[in-house]
């Protein structure tokens, strides 16, 4: 299987149309179809339907574009890196973390770093879900969690980074906006959006409200769309301070309790480089820096 037979493939899946595929891979019909057909057979199953309004994939065919597809975007993320690293670069630091938000100051951290050593690459990798699956496999050589994920974990270094506290989420003009504190009583009558893979200590707080029976509740699958949802006028939401992109589209009220988010950052034992160390250091002093900054 080329690179090329794969392009061929995701294209005729989008277009489901050889003239059309052929067309926008700059290559005749003939030589487009004769290459889906040596595809086919190598793999031993059929991806297409023929038909003289086009093509339409098998239901096993859906089911290989949709892994040739996250495999060809893997390919050229890796080439893409690559080219960047053989240009510039002696080594790379590739740094996994949830959203970009999570880290507020690694934007800055970067540009200083690369002032420290212009030599070395800073390759951020946001995965929202199996970020730690990832770090643990040897993808990433730096993860930002939460303390409580790393409880049982071997071979791994925790540093301390900072600590986040809970904040309550509301559009700008809503009256809870203009208070510099949120008590548990403030919400009271009002609709709360819940889950979305919330922390434990964030699950604590919601489940406590939850209880009072004085608070309507529903799920939002994700923070992406309880951002939606809040702005739609839906409700409103507790969520670390962490997840805060500081945009000003929403208040951000601190929220008075106990439960707070203790954010580290893991590296493995094995990994002995002063970069790495110097990288991290940078992080922490730019968090111990900022007294002030809303967490």
């Amino acid at each position: 299987m080329t690179t090329k037979q794969i392009d061929y493939c995701i294209e005729l899946a989008r277009t489901l149309n050889f003239s059309r595929a052929a067309e926008n891979q700059f290559v005749s019909q003939p030589t487009f179809s004769y290459q889906i057909r040596l595809l086919e057979e190598e793999i031993g199953f059929a991806l297409f339907e023929r038909s003289g309004k086009g093509a339409s994939l098998t239901p096993a065919g859906a089911q290989f574009v949709s892994f040739l597809s996250g495999m060809r975007e893997d390919l050229k993320r890796a080439i893409e890196q690559g080219q960047n690293f053989s240009a510039k670069y002696k080594d790379t630091i590739t740094l996994s973390l949830m959203v970009r938000q999570a880290i507020y100051f690694l934007p800055e951290a970067m540009r200083l770093f690369d002032q420290a050593a212009p030599d070395v690459q800073i390759v951020p990798k946001f995965q929202y879900e199996n970020g730690m699956d990832s770090f643990l496999k040897g993808d990433a050589d730096i993860l930002f969690t939460l303390r409580e994920h790393t409880r049982q974990l071997s071979n791994v270094i925790v540093h301390d980074l900072f600590d986040s506290r809970i904040y309550l989420i509301a559009q700008r003009d809503d009256p809870l906006a203009e208070k510099n504190l949120i008590t548990e009583s403030d919400l009271y009558g009002r609709t709360l959006m819940v889950g979305g893979g919330s922390p434990n200590a964030l699950k604590a707080v919601q489940h406590r409200l939850i209880a009072s029976g004085k608070i309507d509740y529903f799920n939002s699958a994700d923070h992406d769309t309880t951002y939606v949802n809040i702005a739609a006028g839906r409700g409103i939401c507790l969520a670390p301070g962490f997840l805060n992109d500081h945009s000003g589209q929403f208040a951000w009220i601190p929220f008075d309790c106990e439960e707070h988010f203790e954010c580290v950052l893991c590296t493995h034992k094995t990994d002995a480089r002063q970069s790495l160390a110097s990288f991290i250091n940078i992080l922490k002093k730019l968090y111990r820096d900022a007294v002030a900054f809303p967490l």
